[in-house]
């Protein structure tokens, strides 16, 4: 397994104004091997960029030494694939498509996708959609946005979040394999499972399903999204995680996705997330 950390982990991640090639240099400099590509609506990340830019990029990256480990974006919130807008929809699924591009251009194995919400922890005021029409609506976009994912060679992987659907890993299995691509799988992320479930056990019931993994921490005490600690720091019972990453012969990135909190060195945060990776994948 490699160790990779999220773009937006460093300051001036969080809002895209931090340069990418120096974000993948300091990467670099505290061991990671590779960095998740974080997309924006507009600027020097934006999901519109045109190949030229890709281009660009990738080879500024790969001067670096660095890999792109996958792309992400946060506009899958602004444009959920489940919302009862359809243009809403149907810009959900062009960013997808953007993401998937975007991602082949760079050289990246995967990207991660919200499936949509049946309601959202992360906005303030979220959309309410009923489970049975969030699903279907999930499925078929997924369903038509696998054709594109395969002709790109890239794995769309949805992932488990707070948004009230897709919430046992039985479902998530099910799910994937309604859809039947192999270009379809899961980006797993470790932390957001412990409000609601065991993380080893997710990992073993989807199996080679798993395309990307997301590291996080999480204090079940707290149950917010203040619950969210540095790793080794809260609930995750890592030794049995990495045991079943290895049973079901995961051998991709492990992505460490945190947010610089730290007033006086935010710096520090990516530093010790590093070392605390090189513990885990030790286990």
């Amino acid at each position: 397994m490699q160790k990779g950390i999220n773009y937006w982990s460093f300051p001036g991640g969080v809002d895209g104004s931090l340069d990418l090639v120096a974000a993948a240099q300091a990467a670099k400099r505290l061991g990671y091997e590779g960095i998740e590509v974080c997309l924006f609506e507009s600027g020097r990340l934006a999901i519109g960029m045109d190949e030229r830019d890709v281009l660009q990029a990738r080879k500024a990256l790969d001067a670096t030494g660095i890999q792109v480990s996958s792309v992400v974006t946060e506009l899958m919130w602004k444009y959920p694939l489940t919302a009862d807008n359809p243009e809403v929809r149907e810009k959900g699924k062009w960013v997808v498509k953007q993401m998937l591009r975007i991602a082949k251009g760079l050289g990246a194995t995967g990207i991660l996708v919200i499936p949509g919400a049946v309601e959202s922890a992360f906005l303030a005021e979220p959309e309410v959609v009923p489970y049975e029409l969030a699903m279907a609506r999930a499925e078929d976009a997924v369903r038509e946005l696998a054709t594109e994912a395969e002709q790109c060679e890239v794995a769309l992987g949805i992932e488990n979040v707070w948004n009230k659907m897709l919430l046992s890993p039985l479902e998530a299995r099910e799910f994937v394999d309604r859809i039947g691509s192999e270009y379809v799988g899961w980006f797993f992320d470790i932390g957001n499972v412990l409000l609601t479930g065991f993380p080893e056990q997710w990992v073993t019931i989807l199996g080679k399903r798993i395309k990307k993994v997301h590291a996080k921490d999480f204090r079940k005490s707290i149950g917010t999204l203040d619950g969210f600690v540095d790793l080794l720091e809260g609930d995750v019972n890592w030794p049995s995680v990495m045991s079943a990453l290895r049973e079901v012969g995961y051998n991709d990135f492990i992505i460490a996705e945190m947010v610089p909190q730290y007033h006086y060195a935010p710096e520090a945060r990516a530093a010790h997330t590093s070392r605390a990776l090189d513990s885990i994948l030790a286990m």
